[in-house]
């Protein structure tokens, strides 16, 4: 579904990517794993189109992405959460999700209301705080919030960068299955996220990236291949 071919980006003079090689296929959810600096993030920001790469190719669907803009990408079906969640203040939670929704202007209103309510049978506590600024919402809610935007749009390619930073516990394993609920259902998920040793055990695939390439891809479902891309982090 998603392929990438030789991917290079720069920011100013700072060669980030290095020469990205990954795929992810339908259902699949990818883990791009690797210290903090890497390159982890810079990946899916330039699938996303918020970073354009310096050469190489991004396909999705067969389809060139690279060069593509942002906007473009967000109407092909490519939905980024990132890091800092990004909630719109001044903004309802209910506010930020009808935004999220301007991903598909074409839809009826009819519709948009429907996919309203699936998002709030989803994430009962955003329905509870539906009139309530996103910016007062916990951290673990916002979180959600940020999610739940980008599934109003209804993404065909989720991409979440550290979606677990900070949170307690409780909240992270919800976080995580709901990852996990999504991927069952069909959507496929690339994944960054400093706690490897929860995300593995939800990833089908991994990659780890070092100094902006790809030094290790394994198979999550196989306890040899996990084993050895978590000595390969601890070294």
């Amino acid at each position: 579904m998603l392929e990438l071919k030789g991917v290079h980006a720069h920011y100013g003079l700072s060669h980030v990517l290095q020469g990205i090689d990954l795929r992810v296929g339908k259902g699949e959810i990818i883990g791009l794993f690797g210290r903090n600096g890497v390159g982890k993030t810079t990946v899916i920001k330039t699938i996303a189109g918020w970073v354009a790469p310096s050469s190489g190719q991004v396909l999705f669907e067969g389809e060139r992405l690279d060069g593509v803009s942002a906007d473009r990408i967000c109407r092909r079906g490519i939905g980024l959460v990132p890091e800092d969640r990004r909630i719109f203040p001044g903004l309802t939670v209910e506010e930020n999700l009808r935004l999220g929704q301007m991903q598909c202007p074409s839809r009826q209103r009819a519709e948009s209301r429907r996919r309203l309510d699936e998002i709030y049978q989803r994430f009962p506590r955003l329905a509870e705080r539906r009139r309530q600024m996103g910016t007062t919402l916990s951290g673990g809610e916002q979180q959600m919030l940020a999610i739940a935007r980008v599934l109003a749009g209804a993404p065909r390619l989720l991409l979440i960068d550290e979606p677990t930073e900070g949170l307690a516990p409780i909240i992270v394993d919800e976080l995580f299955a709901l990852i996990a609920a999504l991927a069952r259902e069909g959507t496929p998920i690339v994944l960054v996220e400093q706690n490897v040793h929860r995300a593995i055990q939800l990833t089908t695939r991994h990659y780890l990236i070092e100094r902006g390439q790809v030094t290790f891809e394994g198979d999550s479902r196989v306890p040899s291949e996990r084993d050895a891309l978590l000595a390969r982090i601890s070294v």
